[in-house]
Order: C-alpha cells, then structure tokens, then sequence
C-alpha cells in the first residue's frame, strides 16, 4: 500500500502552525473592521459559468473544475469526445469549479443580494482560494487570501484609504513593504499611442511577466503575441523611467499627451500619491511601477500590489479598481474596488525575519491521572469545575500505567499532574506534581480548587 499523502501544493498544519496562522487573520480582521469593513463568506466553489472569462486566457487555465457526479460522459456525444476539445468537453462535464479567488464570486454575492445591500458596500473575507500553479516557495495550490472590497464609490479616497490599510496591517505585523501601484488607464493609454488598442490583453499578460523574466523576454513574448517593432519602439520608455513618483509620473504624462485616458490615469496616480504623501505612512512606501500590468481582465484603474522588502518572496498583497466587474453578472455602473493580503507569504516571511510573538498553544493545563472507575467520577467533578474557571484540564481515558499516562504528560507539555489514587479519595485529597520543578504537594480537594487558578497563573 502507497505510504498517504497530501497533493502537491497543500499542507498540513500543525497546532503551533495554526496559531501563528490565526495570529495574521487576527491582525489583519481587526484592521478591516478598523476600517469599517464587515465580514461575509461564499462557497468553496461556484458554478462553472461564474467563474470562466473572468481571469484571463492564464487564469481560466488555472481554476480547478469540478466533475459532475454520476456518470458524466453518458450525454457527450461521439464526436465531441472523438475532436476532444477542452473548451467543448469541459463545460459538459464539469458544472463547477473551486473559487480561483474572493473578488469574483463577491461580484456575483452583489448582485444576487443587491437588493438586501446598502451602497457603498464594504465587506471582508478571509477564505482559501484554490489554483492548479505548479507548486513552488510561496506558491501554493490552495491557499487563503484575506480580502476587503468597496462597491458603489467611484471616489480615489478609496485608493487613498486602501494604501493607509496596508500600511496599519504590515506595520502591525512588524514587516517593511513597498506597495507598488500603477493604474490601468495608463496601460490602455500607452497602447493607444503604440495603436495596438486590439492587443491590450496580450501587452498586459507580457508585461506583467517583466519581474520574472526581464525585458528581452518580455519583448520578445510581446512579439509573439503579433505586437510589431514599430509599436514596441513606441512602448521602449516605460522600461527605463528614472526618478521619483512624481518625475515619473510626469515623463509618462508627455509620453501619454494624446491619449485622454492615460492621462486621466496619470492624474488618478498623481492624486492617490499625493494624499497618501499628506497623511504619510509607517513602515510602508509607496512606489509608482509603470510596467505593474496585474494580468487580470477585469482592473480598470489604479492597481496594487505589495512587496516586503526584506525577504525575497514575490508579492504578498494586490488588488485594485474593477469599476465593471458586476456587469458582468447584469448590474451595470456599480464601481468597485479592492485589495487582497496573501496570507500564506505573509507567514513565510514572518517566519524567516522571526517575527512572530511567542505563542502559546492552549494546550490542557492540568492532567488527571487515571487510577479506576471511582477515582475517576470525582476527578471528573473537578474537572468540570476547573473548565467552569477557564482552566484547561483532562481526564487520561484509560487506567494504565503511572508510567505511561506521565509519558504523555511530558510529551504534551502538561506542567501539572493531578493525583488522585484510593487513598487520596478516602481522605478527600489529592498530590498536585508540578512537572517542570519536580516538587508534589498534597492539598485537600476544597484547597485544590482555590488554588489551581494562582499556581497555574503564577
């Protein structure tokens, strides 16, 4: 028999590894709330439809589908299963699908509950996503993304409000990040100056590879895509821009004077910056990135996406504006927009930079040990009584040896023993063993309920 195993790109957690986890879902909740977000949750998966077109030609290949249960290929026909066609067998076979993130199936939240919402609406989630990536360091293919949203404001204080939250989090969490930002208008503005308006979609896919595979292969990809060397002469300035964000931002607004929309996204950078600038940040910075593409169809304005500085570890936190993504579903002009924190990357670099504060499992406090039947109905008196003041304590389910129930009294940890043999019961006492020091002293059972809050605490 194959030794059990969990498939690639999922994990096991452990209980030390769950509560350094619970600690960041923590920290970034209060913050959401802070803000005056409030929490929903979705389904594990939606239907196929909801979710295929929404990512991209790369993300659809990426979402996990769901085969229909029974058998599933009974109504296919012969030549369809005879062409095998993904794109034609698929949608036949497979209903449903793993959510690939939280924004997309919130936009089918909205506007199936849009007439329970008050605008704008404001929610969070903390949920795993799944992705059929290849696995690798901090690359999973289930993992949790901890999202907050706005829809029903076109307002730029929004993106002002967003940066301010990704600071008060990753400064919480004691981690230095750069929040790197760029706006979609600018990418739609510099591909009307390049006349390849028909090639947005592939500029933005190549383009958005750039920290990955540098310039020439961008280049080159951007080729292949059908964009021509006229047009990539044209796009050359954006891989070299020099200077600060606003020097930046002005080089690009005369690279964009005749586009009406790069200009506008130029403008929308300028204001995000600038107020950002006034309220000033703790341990984040703010850094304006023209080749910042994030390959997802649906961004239509500002876009983040956000790097700690002192790990290697790719982004950690991204979203930005979607100002139609709900018409995709039939609610039309409802403006959104959004930010995700990467949970898992974020433990990893919590992890390599010791970060975490000393956690301490609620492990149980106080073992009974386990004599007989009659022993035990009184140790299990006590205990109700221990766990009615919040103390943590258990009975060892079986009478074995003495040897064996200290054996895993040591190996959980558990600092007290509780001893109650047939002499103890006759005489209403019981020995407490303090297992870091060694020391036993016997107390009558009425003292051992006084006390045990103290010694434990102390």
């Amino acid at each position: 028999m194959a030794k059990p195993s969990t498939p690639k790109g999922t994990r096991d957690f452990s209980s030390q590894e769950v509560y350094k986890r619970e600690y960041i879902k923590r920290t970034i909740s209060e913050v959401f709330c802070r803000f005056g977000f409030n929490p929903i949750q979705t389904p594990s998966f939606e239907n196929y439809q909801t979710l295929m077109g929404k990512y991209g030609e790369e993300g659809d290949r990426l979402i996990f589908k769901i085969l229909n249960s029974g058998e599933y290929l009974k109504e296919i026909s012969t030549e369809d299963l005879q062409h095998q066609k993904e794109n034609v067998l698929t949608p036949q076979i497979s209903e449903k699908a793993l959510r690939y993130d939280l924004t997309v199936p919130f936009a089918r939240y909205v506007v199936q509950h849009q007439n329970e919402l008050s605008f704008p609406f404001k929610r969070y989630q903390i949920q795993p996503v799944w992705r059929a990536d290849r696995p690798q360091k901090g690359r999973f293919r289930e993992f949790y993304q901890c999202d907050a949203d706005v829809v029903g404001s076109d307002s730029l204080w929004q993106e002002v409000d967003f940066v301010q939250m990704y600071d008060q989090v990753f400064s919480s969490l004691g981690l230095q990040t750069e929040i790197h930002i760029n706006n979609r208008k600018i990418l739609s503005g510099l591909a009307e100056v390049a006349q390849i308006e028909d090639k947005l979609i592939d500029f933005t896919v190549a383009l958005d590879k750039l920290d990955k595979i540098g310039k020439e292969k961008v280049v080159l990809e951007m080729k292949d895509r059908g964009i021509s060397d006229a047009s990539l002469a044209k796009l050359d300035p954006i891989f070299d821009l020099k200077g600060d964000f606003l020097s930046q931002l002005t080089l690009l607004e005369n690279l964009l004077k005749d586009s009406e929309v790069g200009v506008q996204g130029v403008e929308e950078l300028r204001f995000v910056f600038q107020n950002t600038q006034e309220l000033g940040l703790q341990t984040s910075k703010l850094v304006f990135s023209p080749t910042l593409a994030r390959g997802l169809n649906y961004y239509t304005g500002c876009i983040f996406e956000v790097k700690a500085t002192q790990v290697e570890l790719g982004s950690i936190g991204g979203g930005g504006r979607y100002d139609d993504l709900t018409g995709i579903f039939g609610l039309k002009n409802l403006p959104g927009v959004g930010i995700s924190f990467g949970l898992d990357r974020i433990y990893l670099c919590l992890e390599e930079l010791a970060l975490f504060p000393e956690t301490k499992p609620n492990q149980t406090q106080v073992l009974f040990l386990n004599f007989a039947d009659k022993e035990s109905a009184i140790c299990m008196k006590l205990i109700k009584k221990l766990r009615q003041k919040s103390i943590s304590c258990e009975l060892y389910p079986k009478a074995v040896s003495i040897k064996k129930q200290m054996q895993y009294a040591d190996k959980n940890q558990i600092n007290w023993v509780v001893i109650l043999g047939e002499n103890e019961m006759q005489n209403d006492t019981l020995s407490l063993k303090n297992l870091i020091e060694g020391s036993q002293k016997n107390i009558t059972q009425a003292e051992f309920l006084e006390t045990i809050s103290e010694i434990i605490e102390s």
